[in-house]
């Protein structure tokens, strides 16, 4: 069994900053990738930010200078540093991990609960 648990949402004023944590636990080989994604008041699911197992990274084109994605391999743990909030960055955010339970098995996306950001103008 997989665990992916996502914190550090809140509530902040517009042009400020927030970091969000992901972290994965439980049945897991290795992680090819992780992503965070959000969803606002009546919007689609949209991805912001994805890492791979190499470093390799893609943004939003909504997000990209200002949110910035990074992880730490040996906690299993991805971050996504937002700076310069928007009221439009308010959403519920996702953390997606993209995994191997096993050395033989085909990756799987495990997702978090979800975080709740609120960004007050």
């Amino acid at each position: 069994q997989v665990q992916v648990e996502e914190s550090g949402g809140g509530l902040v004023q517009s042009g400020g900053s927030l970091t969000l944590t992901c972290a994965a636990s439980g049945s897991i080989s290795s992680i090819l990738a992780m992503a965070w994604h959000r969803q606002g008041p009546g919007e689609n699911r949209e991805m912001v930010a994805w890492m791979n197992n190499i470093g390799g990274t893609t943004y939003s084109d909504r997000v990209k200078g200002r949110f910035t994605i990074s992880r730490d391999i040996r906690k299993k743990t991805a971050f996504l540093r937002m700076n310069s909030l928007k009221s439009e960055d308010t959403a519920v955010y996702y953390c997606r991990v993209t995994l191997r339970s096993t050395p033989t098995s085909p990756p799987s996306d495990y997702w978090g609960q979800g975080t709740q950001v609120t960004v007050s103008s």
